[in-house]
């Protein structure tokens, strides 16, 4: 195939704008011009355009124009380690949906009995110790790991850890992921995961939907790899050495 803006963006779903942005941006190699200008793009330039879009789904339309961009001119090795790097962040994102979930999972399978009711604002060292049944250095060290976040409040004596809602909260999925036999590395990725999911982790329906939608995600980043691969396995544009000035040269320069 050989055609004008107006025929590629037809056959790629794009904009004849999009497609001369997307040209501008390195996302597709620069189009051959005819004589009187006009921009001539081949069946390659539909199959890149193509391949973005999935790309664009897959990691964000920011991170996909940049691999469409490096992948064409890094070295070889270092451009196949950036595809990988795309497939290793997905993995990273289920892994870390899957901590929170197991974290939730745990937390929901308490009875309404064995949670703390003592402040329903907030709780001492002491108050959670005795609630949880772990020892007051447990919740320190837990501090110490990341596990729990302590407030700091002044008393008569001087400052004292008081645990807020959130704090006694994940104090319980941290004492439910323990019993069930997860190491403090692991029962850490849970914890940062529910921290950063926020009003989302709150519900195992919405990770469950965030899960489906990273698998997705996988699926069409698997389907623009067939492309990647061949834009990375294609020639390297020669690199241009500097050209190095001779003795003669930084004597004349720096004569003048």
């Amino acid at each position: 195939m050989e055609g004008s803006t107006a025929d590629v963006a037809a056959a790629s779903g794009y904009s004849p704008q999009q497609v001369r942005n997307l040209e501008a941006l390195g996302v597709i190699a620069p189009a051959a011009r005819t004589p009187s200008g006009h921009r001539r793009f081949s069946a390659e330039h539909v199959r890149d355009l193509v391949a973005y879009r999935d790309l664009a789904s897959a990691v964000g339309p920011v991170v996909a124009r940049r691999v469409m961009r490096d992948v064409r001119t890094l070295p070889t090795q270092e451009a196949t380690a950036l595809v990988g790097s795309l497939h290793t962040g997905l993995v990273g994102e289920r892994t870390q949906a899957l901590a929170a979930r197991s974290a939730l999972l745990a937390i929901s399978g308490e009875a309404d009995t064995d949670a703390p009711a003592a402040d329903p604002d907030a709780m001492t060292i002491t108050e959670l110790s005795d609630a949880l049944g772990v020892r007051a250095s447990t919740l320190r060290f837990w501090e110490q790991e990341g596990l729990v976040a302590a407030e700091r409040v002044v008393t008569r004596a001087g400052t004292a850890r008081r645990y807020p809602l959130a704090a006694i909260r994940e104090a319980r999925i941290v004492v439910a992921l323990r019993a069930a036999g997860y190491r403090v590395p692991e029962v850490r990725i849970a914890i940062a995961a529910l921290r950063e999911l926020g009003d989302t982790a709150g519900s195992l329906e919405a990770l469950d939907a965030r899960l489906a939608t990273i698998a997705q995600r996988m699926l069409v980043l698997l389907r623009a790899g067939s492309v990647l691969a061949e834009l990375v396995s294609a020639p390297r544009p020669p690199r241009r050495r500097p050209v190095r000035p001779t003795s003669g040269s930084r004597r004349s320069a720096g004569s003048g």
